[in-house]
């Protein structure tokens, strides 16, 4: 018999009082946060090492997670960023050549609580039906009424500002000191793939804390500014915003992603809403409206722009829709060198079909040092 095979009860008791029952992969504890679905069928690394996730109960939808291991290439963020995993099959032993180590040891060793066989399609059509909220999952099936007192005390992920639980405490580098191009990233919660994107487009870069101010950043003489995507919502990020403000009153080029994307919205103006589902997955469908092309993105968003306010702004044009609600999906300011998305070009979730989004920001740079 494998030492897997006896498992102890587990359950997720969500805010409303509502319960789900499932079994521990091992790890005992409870965890918090808010509780989000991603749709995508694989990638489950990457997601876990996100940090755009911090502080939420992350639910698989596809049914066998676990099953071709970690490796340790193919991390987004030095260490697990969700509070914990909710899933339907979880796979102890994993068949993939290049894998590292078992998507258990990887939980065991930054001790993740995790919870299987639960019905993960009832849990999503629940969630998906009243709305994100906050939720336990817990291995101490007796502790459940004294846990529900301690469920009522977690924050509402609105008003709440997780940047900084995630970002850099130091700056530090990526890249060749010796490329052409030099950017300043502003470390809101940022995936590696990204520096990667940047650094094989033959540019060099700084990545600074996220309360750095804009005098500190324009000191080290940059060609281009990004800010990146992270947790938490974005109007307590008052900072981030005035910065974006002083780079765009520079005239200097800026590029954002997701959160990135929402502080440059907020610098113009524009209102952000907690959305009632978010957007988590990697098939999610998206028009360009200047080419008039459609896009196959990876997304993980639980915060918008609001359409109506964009629409009404004089200094921001809409380029991306996304086709699925028709939430803003990426927007322009108006006589800047400055454009923004709300999903993850670096991504690539099997089509590679946004990844111009970086050549745009670098043709950016390259048309305004000439």
């Amino acid at each position: 018999m494998s030492k897997y095979s006896l498992r102890p009860k587990a359950f997720i008791l969500l805010e409303d009082g509502t319960v789900f029952f499932g079994k521990s992969v091992g790890i005992n504890g409870t965890a918090t946060g808010e509780v989000c679905f991603n749709t995508g069928m694989t990638g489950y690394q990457e997601i876990f090492t996100d940090p755009s996730y911090f502080g939420q109960l992350m639910v698989a939808t596809n049914a066998h997670i676990g099953n071709y291991g970690v490796n340790d290439q193919e991390v987004e963020s030095a260490q697990i960023q969700i509070a914990g995993l909710i899933c339907k099959n979880f796979n102890f032993e994993h068949s993939r050549p290049a894998a590292d180590e078992s998507l258990f040891e990887f939980f065991e060793k930054q001790n993740l609580v995790a919870i299987s066989d639960v019905d993960t399609r009832a849990l999503v059509s629940y969630i998906r039906d009243h709305g994100a909220m906050n939720a336990l999952i817990s291995t101490e099936i007796d502790a459940m009424e004294s846990l529900q007192q301690k469920l009522q005390k977690v924050p509402s992920m609105k008003g709440l500002e997780l940047a900084s639980k995630v970002s850099t405490a130091e700056p530090y580098y990526e890249g060749d000191p010796s490329a052409p191009i030099k950017i300043a990233a502003l470390d809101l919660g940022i995936k590696k793939n990204i520096l990667r994107n940047f650094v094989s487009r033959d540019a060099y870069v700084k990545v600074f804390p996220y309360d750095t101010d804009f005098e500190t950043m324009s000191a080290w003489n940059p060609d281009g500014y990004f800010l990146s995507n992270g947790p938490g919502d974005p109007e307590p990020l008052t900072g981030p915003i005035e910065v974006a403000k002083q780079i765009l009153a520079e005239n200097k080029p800026l590029f954002g992603i997701c959160l990135g994307h929402q502080i440059i919205a907020l610098s113009q103006g524009i209102s952000t809403y907690k959305m009632r589902n978010g957007h988590r997955g990697i098939n999610h469908p998206i028009l360009n409206l200047e080419t008039k092309k459609g896009e196959i993105t990876s997304q993980n968003h639980g915060f918008a722009i609001d359409r109506d306010a964009t629409e009404n702004n004089d200094n921001v044009s809409i380029t991306h829709l996304h086709l699925n609600d028709d939430t803003v999906a990426g927007i322009r300011v108006n006589g800047k060198p400055c454009f923004s998305v709300q999903y993850h070009p670096e991504a690539s979730p099997g089509p590679h079909d946004s990844s111009y989004l970086f050549d745009q920001f670098i043709q950016l740079i390259l048309d305004k040092k000439k």
